[in-house]
């Protein structure tokens, strides 16, 4: 493990000192904007309950593009039952978890993946964060970071999720980006895929860190969504989904 003279995260010894969870930020399918917590508040779409929007509007022109994969997500979400978990729906569960970690995961996709040493990385590989399930009442505390793999992107083999990987793809190179890293959340047989439009790496501002699971690790078992990673430049931008 490399020695670094900074942790991960500008408040990886800082937790808050209030009970009041923090979101991580988010960003619209749609149009890209960022969630700030003091101006919007994000939904969710109500099918999937994985895509985010800052408003009606967007969620509405974005529509069209969304219903294949929402209808496919919003079944599945449906069907799958894990009745020995303590909860009516695991997957929505895991969609939870997914949603309240968000840069966090991304982050950790970003490093394993070794974007900025190895950008063409994000065609070929995906991050799988395999998880182990708990009864906590709070749905982002409700699972633990069991075990992390790199895996080939043909891990992935529904046709309506490589389809929603694709589009986002072909968004983020037209903006200059060099794609979409995937990430892979999987409790027992549900799984949730998490794609980020990633920037090239001459905007990214984050270090490339080998301890990344360790971090990962660190949040998700002290329940905090907090995540802030440490930028050593004052450029970059990071489109999360």
């Amino acid at each position: 493990m490399a020695y670094y003279s900074q942790p991960a995260a500008a408040n990886y010894h800082t937790p808050p000192t209030h009970s009041v969870r923090q979101r991580g930020y988010r960003i619209c399918d749609q149009c890209g904007a960022a969630e700030s917590p003091s101006v919007s508040k994000f939904r969710l779409c109500g099918g999937c309950m994985t895509t985010q929007y800052c408003s009606p509007d967007c969620q509405k022109v974005h529509w069209p593009s969304h219903k294949a994969i929402c209808q496919h997500t919003a079944s599945q979400v449906s069907a799958a039952k894990h009745p020995s978990s303590g909860y009516d729906n695991l997957a929505k569960s895991l969609r939870k978890f997914t949603s309240a970690h968000a840069p966090l995961l991304g982050w950790a996709g970003f490093q394993a993946l070794q974007l900025k040493r190895i950008p063409a990385n994000v065609r070929q590989n995906a991050l799988l964060v395999e998880l182990t399930p708990s009864d906590h009442h709070e749905s982002h505390r409700r699972f633990s970071v069991a075990a992390t793999h790199v895996v080939p992107r043909t891990y992935i083999c529904d046709p309506l999720v490589i389809a929603d990987i694709q589009r986002r793809e072909q968004r983020c190179r037209a903006d200059g980006g060099i794609g979409t890293a995937v990430i892979i959340i999987q409790c027992g047989d549900v799984s949730q895929v998490m794609p980020v439009e990633v920037d090239p790496p001459s905007k990214i501002a984050w270090d490339s860190r080998d301890d990344w699971a360790l971090v990962l690790h660190h949040f998700v078992e002290s329940g905090r969504t907090d995540f802030q990673p440490i930028s050593t430049t004052s450029r970059g931008v990071y489109y999360g989904y």
